[in-house]
């Protein structure tokens, strides 16, 4: 039976890295002495996830073996979990120390920035610039993933564990932790690269900065109330869509296109789907924009429609207007890009546009063999940027029962929320689509307003969205699982003996 090396203090090395971003925000003080009254909210955490991460790290065992699956599911699934519910709880503690939240809102915010949705609770325009650039710094994390973080500085030998359980496919390198650290250097090129063309485009540099991180991490955060609406600036849209689409690319398809290998780039099945998705999409939305909110100015149309359609597909959740007047039918369209979402490698939430791609495909293959008059065998293939792969009946199984599994999510999270929120289906289903895909667009259901068990139905579309259903799913089972074990061989101890 196969073993898997893994070690118990890594979840110590995890909460250690949690408490030294939380301190980061603390970098904007110089610039904002202002802000230093809200210092304490944010060591408290920081200092406290140190010293416990530290903690845990001396108290932990050493490296150990898991047998089989069942042992490599329960550690990873476990770690990740751990994880992820730690870093929501020391990235809500700051709101709640200082003030600004209740314990839900200051959780909500926290997932919706570690996941990088972009819903939102705040009125962003009275918070302080230390918590406007804490929500952007969580997405621009959050986009990463607390593993990808850890591996940029430490690569042990259990990582790719970690690694695969934190909802990453592959690897663009051989050696993984040259993977964490190309795909790091791309994503600081990126924001450096986004920063200086806001600025250069007219946008204050500290809008700038929180802007570009949200972009790429397909976060959605902002720091004004109408989003990039705000600036009413055709260049810095513009400057957003290129931002959102490399936020929204396969982390290996963008590696390819940095080393200058287009052509091989532009085969990818799932860009080539990207494109065609979105041409489909914006074409019908134009023309019912054009019809209902903008008679007058067909440029409009056109420039609302790209926009909020890349925001939605790509997941970032950034907007430009509000939704509430729009035609059904293009609410129904944004509905469906959202449930899409973005590159299977990236920083973007939805069911993954691979994943649809080969849903397609597998109903097209479906239909030849139906229709076709002679027997014929055929393994279909499509292209990743490693190449060729086979479409095989594995493969078709695992992605079938992901979109299952999310569609049922959907259906089930969009009719509570017309119970809790008390709004239409139609508004429900618009806002679970956004939390589920950890996307972050509004049709104005969520907001400081909302009640506790909308955002709780909300959070719960955000993490499963996020962590790709299947890891919390494991993670609870196994959970379940070794309580059950435990209290079994305790009941056989205390069994008297015959």
């Amino acid at each position: 039976m196969k073993k898997f090396i893994y070690e118990e203090r890594s979840i110590g090395k995890l909460i250690l890295l949690i408490g030294v971003l939380l301190a980061v925000p603390l970098l904007v003080l110089p610039f904002y002495p202002e802000d230093a009254v809200y210092m304490p909210a944010f060591l408290i955490p920081a200092v406290f996830s140190v010293f416990l991460g530290v903690g845990i790290g001396f108290l932990s065992g050493k490296k150990k073996e898991a047998e089989g699956c069942r042992g490599y599911l329960y550690y990873s699934s476990m770690t990740v979990l751990a994880a992820w519910g730690y870093g929501i709880a020391a990235g809500a503690a700051p709101f709640v120390i200082a003030g600004q939240l209740t314990v839900v809102q200051a959780l909500f915010e926290a997932v919706s920035g570690w996941t990088t949705t972009g819903l939102s609770v705040m009125n962003v325009e009275e918070v302080s610039h230390i918590f406007l650039f804490h929500r952007s710094f969580m997405q621009f994390c959050g986009g990463l993933g607390f593993v990808m973080m850890m591996l940029i500085f430490i690569q042990e030998r259990e990582s790719m564990n970690l690694y695969s359980a934190e909802g990453h496919p592959d690897r663009l390198l051989p050696n993984l932790g040259k993977t964490a650290r190309a795909i790091f250097v791309m994503y600081c090129a990126f924001l450096a690269a986004g920063v200086i063309a806001y600025v250069i485009a007219g946008m204050p540099l500290f809008d700038s900065i929180n802007h570009t991180m949200c972009a790429l991490s397909t976060g959605g955060f902002s720091t004004r109330t109408d989003s990039i609406g705000a600036y009413d600036s055709l260049l810095i849209d513009i400057i957003t869509n290129v931002l959102m689409l490399t936020g929204t690319t396969n982390f290996a398809v963008l590696l390819l296109l940095v080393r200058g290998k287009f052509r091989r780039a532009f085969r990818v099945s799932e860009l080539r789907f990207m494109f065609l998705v979105l041409a489909a999409a914006v074409i019908p939305v134009t023309w019912s924009l054009h019809h209902t909110l903008f008679q007058t100015d067909a440029g409009e149309s056109i420039r609302q429609a790209s926009f909020n359609l890349i925001a939605a597909l790509s997941t970032t959740g950034f907007s430009t207007m509000g939704y509430q007047d729009w035609p059904q039918m293009s609410l129904g369209i944004m509905i469906l890009l959202m449930l899409i979402g973005g590159g299977i490698g990236s920083t973007a939430g939805g069911l993954k546009m691979t994943r649809v791609y080969l849903i397609l495909r597998m109903a097209a293959e479906n239909m030849k063999e139906r229709v076709s008059s002679k027997r014929r065998v055929s393994v279909p293939v499509y292209t990743n940027a490693q190449g060729r792969q086979p479409i095989d009946g594995e493969l078709y199984k695992q992605t079938g029962s992901f979109v299952t599994a999310y569609l049922v999510i959907f259906i089930t999270g969009s009719l509570l929320l017309t119970e809790t929120a008390d709004c239409s289906l139609t508004e429900a289903m618009f806002e679970f689509a956004s939390a589920l895909g950890t996307v972050g667009l509004s049709i104005g259901v969520t907001g400081p307003a909302s009640n506790n068990a909308t955002l709780i139905v909300e959070m719960t579309g955000m993490l499963l969205g996020r962590l790709e259903i299947f890891i919390i799913f494991i993670g609870f089972y196994c959970m379940a699982d070794r309580i059950k074990n435990t209290l079994v061989r305790k009941r056989r101890q205390h069994r008297p003996s015959e």
